[in-house]
Order: C-alpha cells, then sequence, then structure tokens
C-alpha cells in the first residue's frame, strides 16, 4: 500500500468527499490508539471497513493512486505515531474472520485471531497449527511477517492465500509467491483476506494438550499480562553464539540488549521488559513516541555494545507529532 505522507494536514470528511462509495464504512478521523495493543497513537484520517473482498477491491481500484492507504490488522505489533496517519486505514472486520475446517485443510480470514484459528484446528483434529495459539494477532499479519513460534512458522503450514492489490485486483498467492523468509513474505501492496492452511489429523485432546503447554511456557518466559507488542526487534541475522556445550547458536535479541545494559530502560511511560527483554511496554502513560524513541535508544547502546544493528518486528506507521 501508499506509505503514509509526512506534512500533510488532515481532513477526513473532505478526504471522504473524494473517495468511491462503499458498501462498507467509512469513518473521518478516528482514534487509532484503542485499536492497538500498545493503545498509543494518533487518529486516521479515514477509517475503512470493507464489507467483503469485493468491497475492498472495489474501492482500491476506484480510489486515486496519490491516496496513501495503509493496512492494519489488531495491532498487534503496530506502533501508530502521535501524529496520526494520513489518507486512508483499511481494518478488516466481521467479514473477515471466518474459520471452516474440511479433513485436515483449514480456511481462515484474514481478521481471525491466529488463537482462534488453532482453538478451531484442535477442535476438529487437525495438528500443526498448535503454535498459533501464542501468536499475538490475526491471519493477516501472520501471512504478511510469516508469524511463528517454538520452532513453526506459518510457511510450514501454509497451502494458497487470497489478496487484493493497489489496484484492485484479486489475486490468490502460492507458497513460491509468498516467498516466505524469517518475519516476511515477498507480496506487497497487497492486503491479504484470506488463508488456506493445512495440518496433520490427530486427537483433538491430544492437540489441545500440546497447546496448553505451549501456553504455559509462553507465560512463564514473556510479560503476557502486560501492554506490549510482542517481540520489538528481530533476532539478529548472520550472528550466532557459543551455548553451554560449545554449540553454535542463533544469537537471540533479548541476549544482546540484556548485555548492552537495556532491561528496565525507561523513557517517559516506556520501559524495556524486566521480564523479557525484547519486549518494549507502556508501563503507563506512554506516548508513540516515547516508545519508538525508547527503541531506538536500545538499538544504539546494542550497537555501540556489540556492534549488533538490531532491525524493528514492531510495524511503525504514520507521522511523528514534531
Amino acid at each position: 500500500m501508499t506509505p503514509p505522507q509526512e506534512g500533510v494536514a488532515m481532513d477526513g470528511e473532505a478526504l471522504i468527499a473524494a473517495l468511491p462509495q462503499v458498501r462498507g464504512k467509512l469513518q473521518p478521523m478516528v482514534p487509532l490508539a484503542p485499536y492497538t495493543w500498545l493503545r498509543v497513537g494518533g487518529p486516521a484520517e479515514v477509517l475503512f471497513s470493507p464489507a467483503d473482498a469485493q468491497d475492498l477491491a472495489a474501492f482500491l481500484r476506484e480510489t486515486p493512486g496519490h491516496i496513501p492507504v495503509t493496512a492494519v490488522g489488531v495491532g498487534s505489533n503496530l506502533i501508530v505515531r502521535d501524529g496520526g496517519v494520513p489518507g486512508v486505514v483499511v481494518r478488516l472486520g466481521r467479514g473477515f474472520n471466518q474459520i471452516e475446517t474440511d479433513g485436515r485443510v483449514i480456511r481462515a480470514g484474514a481478521a481471525a485471531l491466529d488463537a482462534r484459528v488453532a482453538l478451531a484446528a484442535a477442535d476438529a483434529g487437525i495438528a500443526g497449527l498448535e503454535f498459533l495459539r501464542g501468536v499475538p494477532g490475526a491471519i493477516g499479519g501472520a501471512l504478511r511477517m510469516n508469524a511463528g513460534a517454538y520452532g513453526r512458522y506459518m510457511a510450514d503450514i501454509f497451502v494458497e492465500a487470497q489478496g487484493v492489490t493497489r489496484a484492485g485486483e484479486i489475486v490468490l498467492f502460492t507458497p513460491d509467491q509468498m516467498s516466505f523468509s524469517y518475519r516476511d513474505s515477498a507480496p506487497r501492496d497487497v492486503i491479504f483476506t484470506a488463508a488456506v492452511l493445512k495440518g496433520a489429523p490427530d486427537a483433538s485432546d491430544l492437540i489441545h494438550a500440546r497447546m496448553q503447554e505451549l501456553m504455559a511456557k509462553r507465560e512463564a518466559a514473556q510479560p503476557v499480562k502486560d501492554r506490549t507488542a510482542g517481540s520489538t526487534f528481530r533476532n539478529p541475522a548472520g550472528f550466532s553464539s557459543t551455548g553451554a556445550e560449545g554449540e553454535s547458536q542463533e544469537l537471540k535479541a533479548w541476549k544482546v540488549i540484556e548485555e548492552a545494559g537495556c532491561r528496565g530502560l525507561r523513557l517517559g511511560g516506556a520501559v524495556m521488559n524486566e521480564k523479557h527483554t525484547n519486549f518494549l511496554t507502556n508501563a503507563g502513560g506512554a506516548s508513540a513516541a516515547d516508545l519508538e524513541n525508547l527503541g531506538e535508544e536500545v538499538r544504539r547502546r546494542v550497537m555501540a555494545h556489540s556492534g549488533v544493528d538490531l532491525l524493528w518486528e514492531i510495524e511503525r506507521i504514520g507521522r511523528r507529532e514534531d
């Protein structure tokens, strides 16, 4: 989608007048903070909730190309900057949260929560999707980020996805076209609307038991009750460390953050979580600037200490208030 523009005055009512009619809902100047897990950020100039994929496709096809369009999910991996998001923010709702199972295949709308998909698969006796139970967010974001946990990724269960391009074309994507990589997938300028995933047959009670084990492990290691957006930075690519038995291991972001002395580092209402140092946390009253600036300070300290250039995993959209 078109990146949000900087320095453009926002007038939601005027923008709606320039947009095509829709069957869904167009709303001017909608605060986005309530739609994010970190609860920060300014408004969307226009928030569009399409009725279905055809409504979204027609809207994108008829919307002038100079108008920025930004897609958001459930805000679990997102910082909306304090100045808000110019143009149109697309957020998929009820028309995109269906979940259906058939044999060992599960079909899910892009707005379906990852946890609900995992539970539906378990109820249907479909194994292999257990990791999604602990992945915050929805299927659309999981496709975009090749979401994963405990050694399993979306790429492992993916069959095909449907998406709508900025030109308003409804397109199907195969595994080769997705080109999944660590925390990324290839399609750009696309809003995913649905996915087909696959697993293997197994007893429902055994699948649920494995999910419970994963959830217990997650709760023991991560600040699940704090206001975070999941992992802040990607694990450094191309770096390794030596394990307890001398083997080479992939270097973890939390480790370099810890070694740089950033556990508990604060800026305004933002803090690097004491329980898990790769979780940027709104400890109360943080602004989006507090959170982003603290993240950048952590990046500077890690670079100075270990030479590792941490890359953001949290998406940041919109414009700074200053």
